[in-house]
């Protein structure tokens, strides 16, 4: 079961590798005309799996895209696992307020023109669960 686990750990970090802006396009019913431009710094915490050996918490920082009554986009230094549920802290109109929510990620697109150190930073689609 462990190793079945790790198998699809690597293939989905494989999916996100992508080096061309040839990202399918499908045919959706749904309407985004409720979503809202928000460019804003967001905290969120990534919990481990817990077939993990040492379940850990990573706590860091996403760029907010847009956001949505179901969800938002966020841009990200870190390459999460599609399913993932995430905690993360939505902005709200008063500055020093922030509403924990949880998120599962949708789906995960790397910057195809990146060219600094590292892999590059990801866009991530991000449904809330509530």
């Amino acid at each position: 079961m462990r190793l079945r686990t790790e198998i699809l750990s690597i293939q989905r970090r494989r999916e996100v590798v992508q080096t061309e802006w040839d990202w399918p396009i499908t045919d959706s019913q749904k309407s985004h005309n409720e979503r809202a431009a928000l460019l804003r710094p967001i905290l969120y915490e990534m919990t481990t799996s817990v077939e993990a050996q040492a379940a850990s918490t990573h706590s860091g920082k996403a760029l907010s895209l847009n956001i949505s009554s179901g969800g938002m986009l966020v841009l990200m230094e870190q390459v999460p696992d599609v399913n993932q549920v995430l905690k993360v802290y939505v902005p709200t109109p008063l500055t020093v307020v922030e509403t924990p929510t949880l998120a599962e990620v949708r789906w995960v697109r790397r910057i195809p023109f990146w060219q600094g150190t590292g892999t590059g930073p990801y866009l991530v689609g991000l449904k809330f669960m509530f």
